[in-house]
């Protein structure tokens, strides 16, 4: 890492502010700027997010759900304890086996589905973002197979070519399908934010075929 790069972190905004909050992530701020504009998180509801290292999202999410609810995360790297409901586990969402733990952590049912999932940067962007399409889309199959009716998906996205057309296949399942970009994101990422509500339960996918339900 650059002495440029450290000397700009410790003066960026979010990262000063998660210190003094105990958050483990400047991206905790991210999560609770979605929130508090779209009102996703509720007492008492379950909630996963995938791609959940190192638990700044968890942090959150657990406070909102508060005592009643119920958080469960998974990322490829371990995720150390967090205090509340939550639960981690270590796997690979690509694989059916971490798919399986999941749905039995929750009972096969969850109320909002948090993606951050990030590729790991090529710095070819063409192909970053190819990739970051590819894990939405797994993140919108695990959601059609556990999200409750009226539910919610939120996933990290590369703007990019593809997007338009994943929005358009995420819009198949969901009333109301949002761009958003939280004022805690960096000025030079291109990472905006799907905020799918109110999906309709009846149309979800068997991830283990790989084929839709009906």
């Amino acid at each position: 890492m650059s002495k440029n790069w450290l000397s700009a972190r410790r003066k960026d905004f979010y990262y000063r502010k998660a210190k003094q909050l105990d958050y483990r992530s400047r991206a905790s701020f991210k999560l609770i700027q979605i929130d508090d504009r779209f009102h996703i998180i509720k007492p008492g509801y379950v909630v996963v997010d995938l791609g959940a290292a190192p638990g700044g999202w968890l942090q959150v999410a657990s406070e909102r759900v508060t005592e009643s609810g119920h958080v469960v995360g998974v990322d490829l790297q371990s995720i150390a304890p967090v205090d509340g409901m939550v639960e981690t586990i270590r796997g690979d969402i690509k694989k059916q086996e971490t798919v399986d733990k999941l749905l039995y952590m929750i009972a096969g049912k969850a109320d909002v589905v948090l993606s951050d999932m990030s590729p790991n940067i090529s710095g070819a962007y063409d192909t970053d973002q190819a990739r970051s399409v590819e894990l939405c889309e797994y993140a919108l199959a695990f959601a059609k197979k556990t999200l409750v009716d009226n539910g919610t998906l939120v996933m990290k996205i590369f703007e990019g070519q593809d997007t338009k057309e994943f929005v358009t296949e995420v819009k198949k399942y969901f009333d109301n399908v949002r761009m958003f970009a939280p004022k805690a994101s960096r000025d030079s990422s291109s990472e905006m934010y799907i905020v799918a509500r109110r999906f309709r339960a009846t149309e979800h996918v068997d991830l283990a075929e790989g084929k839709e339900d009906n």
